[in-house]
């Protein structure tokens, strides 16, 4: 019988609740997963992801080094019913984000948008799309839910709302935690990072922040 994650030596307590609450309980049930999907689980790092496949190998188990495959637990989503079809909530349109920026009703948030644009456009060398109606993205990855939802998504973006600026993309759970922590005064969300302004962090650090998730 498969070892249980529980028993696997060197896994810190946060990464075996992460692994429990995306439903694996066993060496086995991990056998072919998505190595990236797992560092996005918070409380996943690379040390004992590298313990976990230590373990794994004395099994004749295997990891999955390609695309991350998200998991139901990672966004809150809900199983698909019987019957229904799989559909992307957020697109991108045809507006320009230069544009929609400049039209913010709250000055400060125009001006530190612009700043981020530029930011994002200097470190990605993508031009930014505009998804949904308030975020600013670049790139493009696709993702798929346990559930049976898949799309696409930005790889890394931004939206300068009102109450705080919301960075996406940038909180790859494990890989990127010394970028994220070298920012300054953040909020962590689910997948998400919040900041009330830009003064409050490095920028520096949010340029070395970018070019790390972007290349991730």
């Amino acid at each position: 019988m498969s070892m249980t994650i529980a028993e696997t030596p060197g896994l810190s307590a946060p990464m075996r609740s992460a692994l429990a609450e995306a439903g694996f309980t066993t060496l086995a049930d991990l056998d072919g997963q998505s190595r990236t999907a797992l560092l996005h689980l918070h409380g996943v790092g690379k040390v004992g992801l590298t313990r976990l496949q230590e373990a794994m190998e004395q099994e004749g188990l295997a990891l999955d080094g390609g695309h991350a495959s998200w998991t139901a637990t990672d966004r809150g989503e809900a199983p698909l019913a019987a019957g229904r079809s799989a559909e992307a909530k957020t697109a991108p349109s045809g507006d320009s984000a230069r544009e929609w920026i400049a039209q913010l009703p709250w000055p400060r948030r125009v001006e530190q948008g612009l700043r981020l644009l530029e930011l994002f456009e200097d470190v990605t060398g993508a031009p930014a799309r505009m998804w949904g109606p308030s975020m600013v993205g670049f790139g493009e990855a696709h993702y798929q839910y346990a559930t049976g939802r898949e799309g696409d998504t930005m790889r890394v973006g931004f939206s300068p709302r009102k109450g705080a600026i919301t960075l996406y993309g940038l909180q790859s759970y494990g890989s990127h935690e010394d970028l994220v922590e070298a920012l300054g005064r953040t909020r962590l969300g689910k997948g998400c990072i919040y900041v009330h302004k830009l003064e409050d962090i490095d920028l520096a650090a949010l340029r070395r922040l970018v070019a790390a998730a972007w290349a991730g």
